[in-house]
């Protein structure tokens, strides 16, 4: 059995009666996806999002659902700022491609939930990599080492991205409306009798995060700690 060539290289179908194209197609499933997360996304809803009575008429177009999911990754990743050359300034580089990462995670919860079920080897996703590559050889790194530098920032990107689209599915699920019913629940789970003797540090952090105006550290300002230490540890290896 041969193995099907990726979705971007298999010719698109022409389009028919209704309009109904490959674009379109991927449009409707990156809106369902934004709305309700990588779970809504079915061959069966994106079908009935663009007015076709069966998810059938799709496969003619994106042949599959990992074709599609393919697709709608890569229409994300385009969105991703990418200099055509590498700057002056390594660091100032890898930030701004990295930040427009995250920025592109914001707007499409379930690019991490789904980015890890597909070889991100999209055309869009190949040039970020190709430039981050690019990006440590001329600051002097071997390929195989840039490319492991690479993929730990990617990691940071994703899997930050992927625990906040993982909280925004607990929210969902437990129909939070605001922090107030996150901080309801978590009281109930944590015994504070108990916990202030086992776990001093863990009480006293609890107890600032739950109290009247604690200000929460924003997802954004995690990210940038985050990155910051990763920069520094790959500055002392260069």
């Amino acid at each position: 059995m041969g193995v099907t060539p990726p979705i971007w290289l298999l010719p698109e179908a022409p389009r028919r009666q209704r309009g109904l194209d490959r674009d379109g197609i991927v449009r409707a499933a990156i809106a369902l996806g934004d709305e309700g997360g990588a779970d809504a996304v079915t061959m069966r809803a994106v079908a009935t999002a663009v007015g076709s009575s069966t998810p059938m008429s799709l496969y003619r177009y994106v042949h599959n659902r990992d074709g599609l999911v393919d697709l709608m990754l890569d229409a994300a990743m385009a969105e991703v700022d990418v200099p055509a050359e590498p700057g002056a300034d390594w660091r100032a580089d890898v930030l701004a491609v990295a930040r427009s990462s995250w920025a592109m995670t914001g707007r499409h919860p379930w690019f991490a939930e789904l980015v890890h079920s597909r070889p991100p080897a999209g055309p869009n996703s190949l040039r970020k990599q190709e430039f981050l590559l690019a990006v440590f050889e001329k600051a002097g790194v071997a390929l195989p080492t840039a490319r492991g530098f690479a993929q730990l920032v990617d990691g940071h990107v994703l899997g930050s991205a992927l625990q906040q689209a993982e909280e925004r599915k607990m929210w969902r699920a437990n129909d939070f409306r605001s922090i107030d019913d996150v901080k309801a629940v978590a009281e109930q789970w944590f015994d504070a009798g108990h916990a202030a003797t086992l776990y001093p540090r863990i009480t006293q952090l609890f107890t600032s995060m739950m109290s009247a105006d604690a200000v929460p550290e924003s997802p954004d300002e995690q990210f940038e700690l985050g990155l910051a230490c990763l920069l520094d540890g790959i500055a002392q290896r260069i």
